[in-house]
C-alpha cells in the first residue's frame, strides 16, 4: 500500500479544542484556575508521539512508564482488535472467560512460587487498596482482628485513592494536604543505602524498633522494591528487601510488594524484587501488586496476587468472601491485551533491550553531575535520572523539552525518562541529549517554582 492510500485511509480527525479543554477538562495534578499548558497528541506509533500540528516527539515516559513495547504494536492491537469483535466486557460475579483464565496462569507461572491467587483489578490504585484490605481481613481470619495498622517507609507512593493515600509518603509526598482524613499509618525512614552499595548496618533499626513495640497490630509492610518512584525515583539496596522479609517472618507481620511501577522488566529483572535473593531464591511478598506495563499500556489493568495462606486467612475471616468487587475487574478486553503483552515479552528480547538502555543511559548522563545544579545522577535498567538542587518549572520545561523534540515530564526536583524498551540508540540519545540540555541550563533564579507535579 503506497503512503497515498495510507493517508486515505487515515480517520479523520476534529481539530482538538484547546480552549474548551482548558475552560473544562481536569488534567492530573493540575490546577483549573492556573492549568499547565497541555499538547494535542493526535497519533503514536513506536516510540514517537505526533502532536496536532505535525511535531513528532519522542517519548521518554512510556505514558507514565507503562507502554513498554512502544505505540501501536500489530502484535497487541491485533489481539485487542479479535477480543472487541467477541466479547469486550462481562460482569466478572459468577462469570469467567478465557483471557482472565490464560492471563492468571501466566501471572502465576511467572511470578514467586507462593503466588497462587489472583484478584484482577482495574487501576494501579485500586490494586494496593485490594492488597491492604487483604491484609487486613486476613488476619481477622487469624483470630488477630487487633492487627490493623499497615507499617512503610517514607518517600513512597502508592496511589490516589484513599487507602493508598494513607501509605505515601506523609511529609513530603503529594497527599499531606488531606492530613487526618487518612488513616493514620507507621511510617520510618526509607531507605538509605545505595542500589550498588551495602546494606548500611543501621539501615533497618528503625524497622525494628517499630515491629518490636508494635508488631501485635501491624499487618503488613507494604513497600515498592528496589524504586521509590513517585516519592522520589530511589534507588536502594536490594539487601534491604532480604532483611525486611527476615524482619516480617520474625514479627508475624505479611509483606506487601507494590511492583506496579517496577514491573514487567524496567528494572532489568522482570520483577524487581528478583535483584533480592535469599539462598539463591528472590524474595517472595506474601502479596504482590502489579499494572501500568501489565498490558503494555494499551488499557487499564492492575492485578494483586496472594499466598494460599492469605487466601485461606480472608477466607477463615467473619465474612467468608473477600469483600472487593470492581465493575470492570477481570475485563476481558483488558486481560487478551495482557496475555499480548506478556507473549512479547516471553518471546523477545526485552533483557538486551534494557541492558542496553541502562548502558547508553550511564554513558551519556554521566557528565551532568559536573553540571551546577545538578545534585545526582543514577540509572537503573530502563530508568536516568537527573536530580536537581531545586524543584523545576514543570511548565517552563515541558515546552523546552517539546521544543527539542521529546516528551520528557519533570516533577518535584527530577528530570528523569523511563523509555520504552524498543527504542532506538538514536532516540535514547535525542532524549539524554535534551535531558542534559535543559538540566545545565537551569539557574536558580529563572526556572524555580514551589509548584510539585507528579508524573
Amino acid at each position: 500500500m503506497n503512503d497515498a492510500n495510507l493517508q486515505k485511509n487515515q480517520p479523520e480527525t476534529s481539530p482538538i479544542d484547546f480552549e474548551f479543554d482548558k475552560q473544562h477538562i481536569w488534567h492530573p495534578y493540575t490546577s483549573m484556575t492556573q492549568a499547565l499548558p497541555t499538547f494535542g497528541v493526535v497519533s503514536a506509533k513506536g516510540c514517537e508521539l505526533t502532536l496536532d500540528d505535525g511535531k513528532v516527539l519522542v517519548d521518554g515516559t512510556s505514558s507514565w512508564w507503562a507502554c513498554v513495547h512502544g505505540y501501536s504494536h500489530p502484535a497487541i492491537l491485533d489481539t485487542m482488535q479479535q477480543q472487541l469483535s467477541t466479547l469486550s466486557h462481562v460482569m466478572f460475579g459468577g462469570i469467567t472467560h478465557q483471557p482472565a483464565v490464560e492471563l492468571s496462569k501466566k501471572l502465576v507461572g511467572i511470578t514467586s512460587p507462593n503466588l497462587t491467587k489472583v484478584f484482577l483489578a482495574d487501576s494501579g490504585s485500586i490494586a494496593v487498596e485490594v492488597a491492604l484490605k487483604m491484609a487486613l481481613q486476613y488476619w481477622q481470619g487469624r483470630n488477630q482482628p487487633q492487627k490493623q495498622r499497615i507499617l512503610t517507609v517514607k518517600c513512597g507512593y502508592h496511589g490516589d485513592t484513599f487507602a493508598a493515600m494513607s501509605v505515601c509518603d506523609p511529609e513530603g509526598g503529594m497527599h499531606t494536604m488531606f492530613g487526618d482524613s487518612v488513616t493514620q499509618h507507621e511510617f520510618v525512614s526509607a531507605p538509605q543505602s545505595g542500589f550498588d552499595e551495602p546494606l548500611l548496618s543501621h539501615d533497618l533499626d528503625e524497622m525494628r524498633a517499630k515491629l518490636i513495640s508494635q508488631h501485635s497490630e501491624i499487618a503488613a509492610v507494604i513497600i515498592e522494591p528496589i524504586l521509590q518512584g513517585a516519592g522520589g525515583m530511589r534507588f536502594y539496596s536490594p539487601q534491604y528487601l532480604v532483611e525486611l522479609r527476615k524482619l516480617c517472618d520474625e514479627f508475624n507481620v505479611l509483606l506487601i510488594l507494590d511492583e506496579i511501577a517496577t514491573g514487567f522488566g524496567r528494572t532489568g529483572k522482570l520483577f524487581a524484587y528478583e535483584h533480592s535473593t535469599i539462598d539463591g531464591q528472590s524474595v517472595e511478598a506474601d502479596i504482590l501488586c502489579v499494572g501500568k506495563a501489565l498490558t503494555g499500556g494499551y488499557i487499564s489493568l492492575a492485578v494483586t496476587m496472594c499466598s494460599d495462606e492469605v487466601a485461606q486467612g480472608i477466607s477463615d475471616s467473619p465474612a467468608g468472601v473477600f469483600m472487593h468487587g470492581p465493575t470492570f475487574m477481570g475485563n476481558p478486553l483488558a486481560c487478551a491485551a495482557a496475555c499480548a503483552s506478556l507473549d512479547l515479552l516471553a518471546q523477545g528480547d526485552w533483557q538486551d533491550q534494557v541492558r542496553h538502555i541502562e548502558r547508553q543511559m550511564k554513558i551519556e548522563l554521566k557528565d551532568a553531575i559536573d553540571y551546577q545544579e545538578v545534585k545526582d545522577v543514577r540509572v537503573l535498567g530502563a530508568i536516568g535520572v537527573i536530580e536537581m538542587n531545586s524543584t523545576v518549572n514543570t511548565a517552563e520545561l515541558q515546552q523546552e523539552f517539546v521544543d527539542l523534540g521529546v516528551w520528557i515530564r519533570p516533577f518535584s526536583n527530577l528530570i528523569y525518562i523511563m523509555p520504552p524498551f524498543v527504542i532506538t540508540s538514536a532516540q535514547l540519545t535525542k532524549l539524554t541529549s535534551a535531558m542534559k540540555r535543559v538540566a545545565k541550563g537551569i539557574t536558580a533564579g529563572n526556572k524555580e517554582t514551589g509548584f510539585i507535579s507528579h508524573g
